[in-house]
């Protein structure tokens, strides 16, 4: 249930926050395994747990949802080992090579046959929507991922306005800031981790992993490189990666934030879960605020 890697997203309208009217949306769209023929199916399932039967689990102040994915697994290798014989097969009767093209389609077709047989393989994606914040908040670092998400809110309810929550091309700038330790989100400090990438064809990269970020070995990269990622870090809150293209990774939670519901124990679970559940994101909302507060202040003032 703790965030690790996280893509945030901005609504310019609210969504509806009635339980019922979600549960019955997302209900519609629920997982269902892959048939015989199908690589790959998505719907949404429990966030809070399997035996909690939930799609849309209500938070504080907005709700909890997430996507599972299941998708047959076919190695190259096994495709490529039976494939050879038939394209050899085929050249051999018509007496030629076969094109590209032709040997796409034999794959194609092979494929279709190795996949009710192949494993399957499944991941469960959460997120949340914040009704204060008007933003969604989804478990992945991957962008490819998180628009496959959204997509599939956007069939079960309709509409979804939805952009990332934070300028790119402002970031940028800040993330130089960051890097020299000013104008860091209120509350942060600066981490021990960044990367930097030259903004010309080679795109020189150099990555610095717990280090000191003030020695003039990390400094002097500024003359010609930009920072792609920096981390920072609160007293006793989290630790975390901001990138250059608004995601947010590798976030790590201090032990004094983790412990705070260890004295209720696991005897009720969906007490328990409720209360990891708002601690996990009351910290990053705070974190996520301080970030976007930042970079509107420098906008402004620029």
């Amino acid at each position: 249930m703790w965030f690790k890697n996280i893509r945030v997203y901005k609504l310019s309208a609210p969504l509806s926050t009635d339980p019922q009217q979600l549960e019955a949306a997302l209900a519609e769209f629920k997982f269902a395994p892959c048939t015989g023929q199908e690589a790959v199916r998505t719907g949404f399932s429990f966030p809070l747990h399997a035996s909690i039967k939930q799609y849309c689990h209500p938070m504080a102040q907005g709700w909890l949802f997430a996507v599972k994915r299941q998708e047959k697994v076919l190695p190259a290798a096994v495709i490529n080992e039976e494939l050879q014989p038939k394209i050899d097969a085929m050249a051999a009767e018509q007496g030629r090579s076969l094109s590209r093209k032709e040997k796409q389609s034999l794959k194609e077709e092979l494929i279709q046959t190795l996949l009710p047989r192949a494993f399957s393989r499944s991941t469960l994606t959460h997120g949340y929507y914040d009704a204060e914040h008007n933003w969604l908040v989804i478990n992945t670092g991957g962008a490819g991922k998180a628009e496959d998400i959204l997509a599939l809110l956007r069939k079960a309810l309709g509409s979804l306005p939805a952009l990332p929550w934070l300028d790119n091309h402002k970031l940028n700038s800040q993330l130089q800031l960051w890097l020299q330790n000013k104008e860091l989100p209120e509350g942060f400090m600066l981490g021990n981790d960044a990367e930097l990438k030259a903004p010309d064809e080679e795109g020189a990269k150099v990555k610095f992993t717990n280090h000191l970020l003030s020695a003039d070995e990390v400094q002097s990269h500024l003359q010609d490189k930009l920072v792609t990622k920096i981390g920072l870090q609160q007293a006793e809150g989290l630790s975390l990666h901001v990138s250059d293209d608004s995601s947010i990774k590798g976030i790590k939670y201090h032990e004094l934030l983790t412990g705070q519901n260890e004295e209720m124990g696991w005897e009720d679970l969906s007490l328990r879960l409720d209360a990891d559940l708002l601690l996990m994101s009351s910290s990053l909302n705070q974190a996520l605020l301080a970030i976007a507060k930042q970079l509107q202040h420098a906008s402004i003032n620029s």
